[in-house]
């Protein structure tokens, strides 16, 4: 039996009462009562189209404009207003915001309320979708915080990110929240953009398989994630949110596109959000061939697309398409409505003008066909069929039952498990790292005793009483002596709190220092207080702030060693951070166990196994650095400005490298990781297959660990200038001390295609080869074969940041003998010179070597020359050393009986 509440029931006799116009809506009711759209038996697709056919203008309309809580509950009183509540369902029913930083029990009821009278009071009771943000756990007071994307990305472990997600689906729930505003897909290609921390890095399979997982756990308990935002928005022009993105359609299929087709066409997501940006010209709001011909045509995506907040707007008001508004003149709201809906946007999020209203207008006038509105509507009802809401439409718990299921202690334990995972080990000189638990620690730094949320949290959750700093986990994993010395503030340059600091660290074994960026919530935010990461918050340097630097080298200069923790939304330049500090850790923006997953991570509890998900620049001027830039990008001839104040001259570039400090898939572990057995199933492929790389992996320490083995694929040779090298299949293991585990990834190589000169999507008609790397070696594998040419195959390999070749490398696993006579040279190789040298791309930190096999002879083609090599009784060698001409003549008289 379906029980009313009081004030539903007045609402509901009031309706019966009203206005004799109301008759035709009780008839409409009354033939509604068994139809087909209630019957949770049928098809999704028989229920959308008899609930759409019994529809009035104003009912579709109503469906396609976001509402709000606060239009029936005051959010700092609780007070509730029936008569906002009447209007905005009239108005604004297909979903409503409730983000909002008030007591989670007055969401709840303020959510039950309202679908109690959608489905009771209105004509067809079509409930509605309960949104807010989900980018760190579901928003709201006492919600677990979980720590941000970009974090999440450099756990490299989807599979933790689906438990995450499903935890959150659960708190979300619990409230009568069944839609979340994430995963975002949007990739981190531009490092002065604000949003950085929201997005899972810059690549997009690793991101792809992150949002992917993230999907299917919030689905999973039929909570709506939203995936965002659609698409290629995140390296606008200077890095300025919201700000013009410039590429091509090549790049935007190739680069952005493929993450977003993974959570939404492969997790099956339920909802898109838009973006604010044009690409190349073309509002994203407004883009039909975003939003219809791949989204819809090409991919088959069946829900609903809305705008983001206020981005229908900016087509008059930013991109100057049609009238903005004055003191004395609205925004031109046909022209908004005009561009949007027909192109894709199906639903129009609050935030601005709310154009949406023109609909029924515009269809009596003919200038909006009913049918671009009936797709529209259909689409937002098919989400709300599969999202179980007609039969389910509130899930919340009594506020005396939210306990077992919101801020439980099994999800703050995943919060510390995902922290620590997501911690990256960026230098560990002479086994700093672990702390011994006797030691004495100074903690010191303006981010060591504060919660250092990323955005899109609740306001002022930083302040949490069960938030746990740096400060507080270090004293809990220890219990010997903690002292703590801010030293200063983090937007400040004042120094005076030097003293205190530098004394903490001389009267300390050990001097942890964490410093960084800082956040905050989107109140605080657009209260325009300062900050130096978030949306709207872009930076023009990746620098420490303020004094924050020279605090650093005060405790450096103490001679104790110093362990700087690097708390950030970003990647930070301080190459000489890198360089002096006895051990340098990434904590991208924790959750609120942040402190004890840091602590974990230092005093040796949890091994730190994760892997940057982001590259780290020397400098903000030698972006973009992202690992997989387009052959040809990237020459490299560094020149530097040495501590001493020497200057170092080069050309690419005069003072500095285009190379990374620090690149994607990088992190150091306290156990060592050796490979061995590399084989993959197949080497010869067809766009159907998957295929199976194998690599044994031995622990050789004594201490346990967690391994991230990372396969990438390179296009030896393209048609259209393609990355030179891309990842495609990864997988996180645990590998106990002293064992070997044969780890197998499956790659797909249906997906290796590319979009040649006429934008046709094409597959393997060239030559792929694949590689596992480890962190600061790259291994031999064999080359796939899909072409005419035979690849006998590669020697890859790696330099350190100061430039000395990383191990020496020998052929093996070729399909042929490669006689000294019949061995050619590429085109960059000098000629016939099998102990060549050379000067060209000095510097790479990449270097490769490719043997190749056709009809008429063997070549070796060379990718970079800071190397030299001899042949000795059919066997390869790596040279460690420049060879100058005397010496090369000495080998080639030894090995060879000749000069």
């Amino acid at each position: 039996m379906t029980y009313l509440s009081i004030s539903t029931a007045l609402l509901l006799l009031g309706s019966l009462l009203s206005a004799p116009s109301n008759a035709y809506d009780l008839v409409r009711r009354q033939k509604a009562a068994n139809a087909t759209y209630k019957d949770s038996s049928a098809s999704v697709d028989v229920r959308v189209a008899d609930l759409l056919s019994r529809m009035t203008i104003q009912e579709k309309t109503a469906q396609l404009i976001q509402g709000d809580i606060s239009n029936w509950i005051n959010v700092t009183t609780n007070v509730f207003n029936s008569s906002g509540l009447e209007w905005n369902f009239k108005a604004r029913a297909g979903q409503f915001y409730v983000g909002y930083a008030m007591p989670p029990e007055w969401i709840s009821a303020g959510i039950k309320r309202a679908q109690d009278y959608l489905v009771h009071n209105t004509t067809l009771g079509i409930p509605a979708i309960t949104q807010t943000e989900g980018i760190h756990g579901v928003l709201y007071g006492n919600a677990t915080i979980f720590n941000s994307p970009i974090a999440h990305a450099c756990s490299w472990d989807p599979e933790l990110i689906y438990e995450m997600a499903v935890a959150t689906a659960k708190e979300s729930q619990a409230m009568g929240i069944n839609q979340l505003f994430a995963p975002v897909m949007d990739l981190a290609r531009e490092l002065r953009f604000g949003r950085v921390e929201e997005t899972y890095g810059e690549d997009h399979f690793l991101s792809g398989e992150m949002g992917y997982q993230y999907v299917k756990g919030v689905q999973s308990l039929n909570v709506s994630a939203t995936v965002k935002h659609f698409a290629g928005f995140s390296a606008p022009e200077q890095g300025l949110n919201t700000g013009p993105v410039h590429g091509g359609e090549r790049e935007l299929r190739t680069t952005w596109l493929p993450a977003f087709k993974r959570a939404i066409i492969d997790a099956d997501a339920w909802a898109i959000m838009g973006a604010y940006h044009s690409y190349d010209g073309i509002p994203s709001v407004a883009d039909d061939h975003l939003q219809e011909t791949i989204l819809r045509k090409e991919w088959g995506y069946k829900y609903f697309v809305t705008s983001d907040a206020g981005a229908t707007d900016r087509l008059c008001c930013a991109f100057k398409l049609c009238r903005c508004k004055t003191a004395n003149t609205p925004v031109d709201k046909e022209a908004i409505t005009l561009m949007t809906l027909p192109n894709g946007n199906d639903v129009e999020m609050g935030g601005g003008s709310y154009n949406y209203e023109m609909i029924p207008q515009l269809v009596e006038e003919g200038k909006i066909d009913i049918s671009v509105v009936d797709r529209a509507v259909s689409r937002q009802l098919r989400a709300k069929f599969k999202m179980g809401l007609f039969e389910n439409p509130y899930l919340g718990l009594p506020a005396n039952a939210t306990k077992s299921v919101v801020h439980t202690k099994e999800h703050v334990q995943l919060a510390r498990k995902i922290d620590a995972e997501s911690i990256v080990l960026l230098e560990n000189k002479n086994s700093t790292l672990p702390l011994p638990k006797s030691a004495k620690v100074a903690v010191i730094g303006p981010m060591a005793n504060v919660s250092n949320f990323g955005d899109y949290v609740v306001y002022r959750s930083q302040y949490n009483p069960t938030n746990v700093t740096p400060l507080l986990g270090i004293q809990s994993a220890t219990n010997a002596t903690v002292t703590y010395a801010k030293g200063c503030e983090s937007w400040s340059n004042d120094q005076s709190g030097f003293p205190d600091a530098v004394a903490a660290a001389k009267a300390a074994d050990f001097a942890v220092v964490v410093v960084g960026t800082w956040s905050r919530d989107q109140n605080e935010l657009w209260q325009g207080l300062n900050a130096t990461t978030g949306e709207h918050v872009d930076v023009a340097s990746l620098n420490l702030v303020g004094a924050m630097g020279p605090l650093v080298q005060a405790i450096i200069e103490t001679g104790k060693p110093t362990i700087v923790v690097y708390s950030s939304g970003k990647p930070i330049t301080e190459p000489w951070i890198s360089e002096n500090a006895a051990a340098l850790v990434q904590q991208f923006y924790p959750g609120e166990q942040g402190g004890n997953g840091l602590a974990d991570v230092l005093f040796g509890n949890v091994n730190p196994s994760g892997k940057l998900s982001v590259s780290f620049p020397y400098d903000v001027g030698t972006l973009p650095t992202y690992y997989d830039y387009l052959n040809s990008g990237r020459s490299t001839d560094p020149g530097a400005i040495l501590p001493n104040g020497t200057l170092q001259f080069g050309h690419q570039y005069v003072l500095n490298t285009p190379q990374p400090l620090y690149e994607f898939g990088y992190g150091l572990s306290y156990a060592n990781f050796t490979y061995s057995n590399v084989t993959l199933s197949k080497t010869e492929v067809s766009a159907s297959d998957t295929i199976t790389a194998t690599v044994s992996v031995t622990n050789s320490s004594p201490v346990d660990g967690k391994e991230v083995v990372q396969v990438y694929v390179q296009d030896v040779y393209a048609s259209i200038v393609v990355p030179n090298i891309e990842l495609k299949g990864f997988k996180k293991v645990e590998i106990k001390a002293g064992e070997t585990v044969d780890v197998s990834v499956e790659l797909e190589v249906g997906k290796w295609g590319l979009w040649n000169k006429k934008m046709d999507e094409l597959q393997n008609l060239s030559q792929f080869r694949t590689e596992i790397t480890q962190t600061k070696r790259v291994i031999l594998i064999k080359a796939l074969k899909t072409g005419s040419d035979e690849l006998l195959g590669f020697i890859y390999f790696k330099y350190n940041k100061d430039g000395d070749c990383v191990g020496g490398l020998r052929i093996a696993n070729f399909n042929a003998t490669l006689p000294i006579s019949s061995l050619g040279t590429g085109a960059s190789s000098k000629a016939s010179d099998p102990g060549q040298t050379g000067q060209h791309g000095e510097g790479m930190k990449l270097s490769t070597l490719v043997f190749r096999r056709n009809n008429y002879n063997y070549r070796i083609e060379s990718g970079c020359f800071k190397w030299n090599f001899i042949f000795k009784k059919w066997e390869f060698h790596c040279g460690l050393r420049r060879m100058g001409d005397k010496t090369l003549d000495k080998l080639r008289l030894k090995e060879q009986g000749k000069p």
